[in-house]
């Protein structure tokens, strides 16, 4: 193992972690949230959803299969869920420095350097985790070579502005046109409109789509406050007065719920990574789910014509709602993921299913 620099992770609380640096050695500052996914590291490090955020591996061991290739299908990379990283720095417990895959084309640690992101290793992240879990989120920074820098609360910016598209992008050239709403999109959620027939035109996060033609509307997942986007609301509100169906994911849960007259609060510590029980309402059906947000949808305040659709096991928060007569519904966890594999990839198809209802109506 090669020789590593100190490195050491101060959180608001004052406590200090001191513990080796294996990627870009420098000083970051963000929300020290953490993760409990025994794999997937390249997905959860370019999920636009983890931005101004630094991650804990809740696994013991990270980087032992390295990272995969660059190669693009549908113009979009294979293996990743965005472009780049977007988590502000990783902190783990174990760092293999020897990485075996059949895919694999560079080191977590180069691909790390590659992007100017910092990361740690030597780290008791159990205590770290059971720290974030008693006293919930905390601002934190990395900070290399004492050369300090400033808490930064990312609640307080429009991350989406950072992580999204800047312009109408056109994919694929199937029968049903769809908008993508990119709140900070992850790329499987193109990848499972895609390979239903569709085209899918993605928009920045504040665009009016009432200006296009389209059959149906995606809202994707993204970073941050909800209440930070009042644009994509408004632009919410303008849609669900017509018809056409809508499908929101995630922070695109929240921005419907909103949008219908909910509001959201911030929970303790989040739901991120695998193995969240949710139960659609009114069966004994319960999926097992991925997640990752920080903020909840309140439905109590939901207007009439809405009712909550999914609901998480562990903690009875909300995880979706639907309309009661239209087209109208959203997930708070991810059926894009394959968590059990594609156990919520269904909702896709029923997405699909709408949309070719009202065409034909």
């Amino acid at each position: 193992m090669p020789e590593a620099k100190e490195i050491k992770l101060i959180l608001e609380d004052g406590t200090v972690f001191t513990g080796k640096s294996f990627g870009c050695h420098k000083s970051v500052a963000g929300e020290v949230v953490f993760n409990t996914a025994m794999t997937g590291y390249p997905e959860s490090l370019t999920d636009p959803s983890y931005k101004g955020q630094i991650l804990v591996s809740t696994y013991p061991l990270i980087g032992n299969y390295g990272v995969p290739s660059k190669e693009k299908e549908n113009g979009i990379p294979k293996f990743y869920e965005s472009d780049r990283i977007h988590v502000s720095g990783l902190i783990v417990s174990d760092y293999s420095f020897e990485f075996s895959h059949w895919n694999a084309e560079n080191s977590l640690s180069g691909w790390l350097k590659e992007n100017e992101v910092p990361g740690i290793f030597d780290v008791d992240t159990r205590e770290l985790t059971k720290l974030l879990r008693d006293k919930g989120p905390l601002l934190g920074k990395i900070v290399a070579d004492d050369q300090d820098v400033p808490f930064y609360n990312p609640d307080h910016d429009n991350l989406a502005a950072l992580v999204c598209t800047t312009e109408k992008e056109v994919y694929g050239n199937g029968r049903h046109k769809v908008v993508l709403v990119d709140t900070g999109a992850k790329y499987n959620i193109l990848r499972c409109l895609l390979k239903r027939d569709t085209t899918v035109v993605r928009v920045p996060w504040d665009y009016d789509f009432s200006q296009e033609e389209y059959d149906g509307v995606m809202l994707s997942n993204g970073p941050g406050n909800p209440e930070m986007y009042e644009a994509t609301i408004n632009n919410i509100q303008k849609a669900l007065k017509g018809d056409k169906p809508i499908f929101g994911i995630c922070l695109g849960n929240q921005l419907m719920g909103i949008a219908a007259g909910g509001s959201t609060h911030k929970l303790k510590y989040g739901h991120r990574a695998h193995n969240h029980p949710v139960r659609r309402i009114g069966t004994d059906t319960c999926y097992i789910t991925s997640q990752n947000h920080g903020f909840v949808l309140d439905t109590e305040s939901l207007a009439q014509d809405w009712e909550p659709l999914f609901v998480n096991i562990n903690d009875d928060t909300n995880e979706g709602i639907r309309h009661k007569s239209k087209p109208f519904f959203s997930t708070q966890f991810h059926p894009e993921a394959s968590s059990g594999p594609t156990d919520t990839e269904f909702l896709f198809d029923d997405f699909i299913g709408m949309i070719e209802a009202y065409k034909a109506k």
